[in-house]
């Protein structure tokens, strides 16, 4: 109940805010009147990842009161979580709040380090992202990293997948994910301001946050400030009892400014963020090991659209980080010499904790998007943008780190082409090609074949790696009868291996594995077609795509069934501490199928009712016929949802199949029944200067099942996910 105290403390903290607006002469009254039973349509929004053609926001999505959003003229599957759905959640991660996506999953290494999997792939794949800049940070070197981005500090978060993920690099084969927020204010369109404050309280952890977001704007002049803090204590699993070591404790802070001009902007923001967070499972929940992280960032974006001539606009991003994070825990028996005084169980009792290592990174990303005209041609009108990128990343490592990755540095230099015909108003296709200068400098290992001693000691040189990444695709969109629009898409894509994939070489204790890099990696291949149909408006809504991608050279880490202490010579050992992986790279097969729909049903209490369903599943296979490691499971949901402007409910049900199709070394996972609920109630409340003050209040139940739940797509498959949990919840804005 220490949780459900600390949300009524929250709520009171907005009291004096809501009492002030209760004040005012006008009477309180709903947010608006009941919603049209014909549609449960909320006004449009800009999809800013979606494309380059046309400015910010060449897609539209639209949002109503069940669990997904419908994406227009996009031509691969586009993802959106709204603010509703990411206030309501209780997730500390952009990745755990779309957990339940089609297609999307994450790998809850641990409540503050998860990020998502896209149709099966991960890690170094899916690049994360903030207002469409880099989120420049360590967390695809590392399972147990985190994202520097809270969902406290997004407004809504875009998933990206297709030709579009050729804007951001050839790290991102298998998606983008992009939490946009108004910290470089671009919003605001007249003078004036806006601000909000909310608070909330978890059961399962006895958990609390928090935010507060000021947006203003005088003259040419935009200001932002915003603030955030969480505080999540170890949660509960099913049966009773707690999974130790899942705390997590962060907080967070921004101030941007923006000057506008006629045919433009220019922006930027600052931002910081940290975060200390315990890993759970194992011998690291025994030893308490931790992280502890900061990032500091600048962001800056802007755009320039000219009256005449060729060129119809110019558009800018560039971000640069200053991130470092600590690996820390209590002292590993092996850490003393026989005879000492001190025994490692008198270490623990006296919980005396030591930084093993860290990382500490400085990166930059800059990207420019040049857009011309719509110019005529033979086959119809062509409208296009051309873009360069440029990327860098210093790593460096002490400590225990430095044994796993010696210091190494990235350097990224592209191009890439994005062109949009329309053949006839009802018929599109865009065409778009990418290439990418990347060089690798780090320290590469002798690391034997069978990937043990001898030698008892790996030795290392200095190692030098460039790539020529090149990729391409096509997409046809086709408007159909009845509101539905058919899509097409082939490409091919090419990535380039990563530091660690190429260079790692040593103990990783927050993840406990034994990492061992492949120096001699190539050039990764992707071809995929994909076909798909969708309806985005009207009372029926639904989208269902159908993918299918070889790869050339998959590069993947698998377990080797062998263990290993800190050093390589102990690799092979019975009771090794830590599970060696190995990087490789295969030739493997995905293909899978995702799809969402919606059918507003009908008038019900002054709202509209309607039910949805979903159904995803990846199934992925070396050329041999062995399983890729860690896949998500089948899955098959559906529910019901209610709303009437004011009011807002859902009710879902998600059934995960087992998973037995596994790597070698790999558990199979049960399946379970994940049922999720959501009630939430917003009115205005009075009027406190020029603009009227809402109040939002919401209850969110997640797992009410209190089933046990296991993530096959985790390396922590055997820890169990949170219990039955009750987020309470209320905002304030004005």
């Amino acid at each position: 109940m220490a949780a459900v105290s600390r949300f009524l403390v929250s709520v009171g903290m907005l009291a004096p805010l809501v009492s002030l607006a209760s004040a005012a002469p006008a009477q309180a009254q709903s947010r608006s009147n009941a919603a049209d039973a014909t549609a449960m349509e909320l006004p449009a929004v800009n999809v800013t990842t979606a494309s380059p053609i046309g400015g910010d926001g060449a897609a539209a999505a639209f949002w109503n009161y069940g669990s997904f959003s419908f994406v227009n003229d996009a031509f691969a599957p586009v993802t959106v979580a709204g603010q509703r759905q990411i206030e309501l959640s209780p997730a500390a991660t952009l990745a755990d709040v779309l957990f339940t996506q089609p297609g999307i999953t994450s790998s809850t290494f641990a409540p503050g380090a998860s990020r998502p999997v896209i149709r099966g792939l991960e890690s170094v794949r899916v690049k994360m992202a903030e207002n469409g800049i880099d989120a420049m940070d360590v967390s695809a070197l590392g399972e147990d990293h985190a994202v520097p981005i809270d969902p406290m500090s997004a407004q809504r978060i875009e998933v990206i997948r297709g030709p579009a993920t050729l804007r951001y690099g050839s790290q991102a084969i298998g998606g983008v994910v992009n939490a946009e927020n108004n910290r470089i204010p671009t919003e605001l369109t007249k003078d004036g301001y806006k601000g909000s404050m909310q608070g909330a309280g978890t059961v399962v952890d006895d958990g609390i946050d928090g935010s507060v977001s000021v947006d203003a704007r005088q003259g040419a002049w935009a200001v932002h400030a915003d603030a955030f803090g969480r505080s999540f204590g170890d949660y509960s699993i099913p049966g009773g009892g707690k999974e130790a070591n899942t705390y997590v404790r962060s907080n967070g802070q921004a101030v941007g400014l923006t000057y506008n001009f006629d045919g433009g902007y220019v922006g930027s923001a600052l931002t910081r963020f940290a975060s200390t967070y315990g890993i759970p499972g194992g011998e690291e929940a025994e030893l308490q090991t931790n992280i502890d992280m900061e990032q500091l960032k600048w962001l800056s974006k802007g755009e320039y659209r000219f009256a005449s001539g060729p060129v119809e606009s110019v558009r800018f991003w560039t971000g640069l980080s200053k991130y470092e994070h600590s690996e820390r825990g209590l002292e590993h028996e092996h850490d003393h010499e026989e005879g000492e005084e001190e025994s490692a169980a008198d270490i623990l009792a006296a919980n005396q904790q030591v930084t093993h290592g860290s990382f500490k990174s400085k990166a930059f990303e800059g990207r420019v998007e040049i857009a011309h005209v719509p110019v005529g041609t033979p086959i119809g009108l062509m409208r296009g943008a051309l873009g360069f990128q440029f990327n860098y990343t210093d790593l460096d490592t002490t400590g225990e780190m430095y044994e796993f990755l010696a210091p190494t540095r990235t350097t990224s230099a592209a191009s890439y082409l994005f062109e949009e015909f329309t053949l006839a108003p009802s018929t599109r296709v865009q065409m778009a090609g990418r290439i990418e200068g990347v060089k690798v400098n780090g320290a590469a290992g002798d690391i034997p074949a069978n990937y043990l001693p001898p030698p008892e000691e790996l030795t290392t040189t200095g190692a030098e790696r460039t790539f020529v990444p090149v990729s391409v695709s096509v997409g046809l969109l086709q408007d159909m009868a009845w509101g539905m629009t058919g899509r097409l898409t082939a490409q091919y894509v090419e990535r380039a291996p990563t530091a660690p994939e190429l260079y790692a070489k040593g103990a990783h204790d927050a993840t406990g594995t034994f990492d061992l890099g492949n120096p001699d990696l190539q050039k990764e291949g992707a071809s995929s077609i994909e076909i798909g149909l969708s309806r985005t408006v009207g009372p029926v809504r639904f989208d269902a795509s159908a993918y299918y991608t070889r790869f050339n050279g998959f590069i993947y880490k698998q377990l080797t069934g062998i263990t290993c202490g800190e050093d390589f010579a102990s690799c092979g050992a019975a009771d090794g501490e830590f599970d060696q992986v190995a990087y490789d790279q295969r030739n493997a097969t995905f293909y899978g199928v995702e799809l969402k729909a919606q059918y507003d049903v009908g008038a019900l209490w002054g709202g509209v009712w309607g039910v949805e369903g979903q159904y995803d599943f990846v199934h992925a296979t070396f050329s041999d016929g062995s399983y890729v490691p860690r896949m998500p499971p089948h899955r098959l949901g559906g529910g019901l949802y209610w709303g009437d402007g004011a009011f807002a409910a859902r009710v879902n049900l998600l059934h995960a199949f087992g998973q037995d199709q596994v790597a070698a070394f790999e558990d199979t996972t049960p399946g379970y029944n994940l049922l999720n609920a959501e009630l939430s109630y917003t009115r205005k409340v009075g009027d406190y200067g020029l603009n009227p003050v809402m109040l939002t209040v919401g209850l969110t139940g997640t797992n009410l099942l209190d089933e046990d739940i296991q993530n096959s797509a985790s390396f922590k498959s055997d820890v169990l996910l949170p219990g039955r949990n009750l987020r309470g919840f209320a905002k304030v804005t004005f």
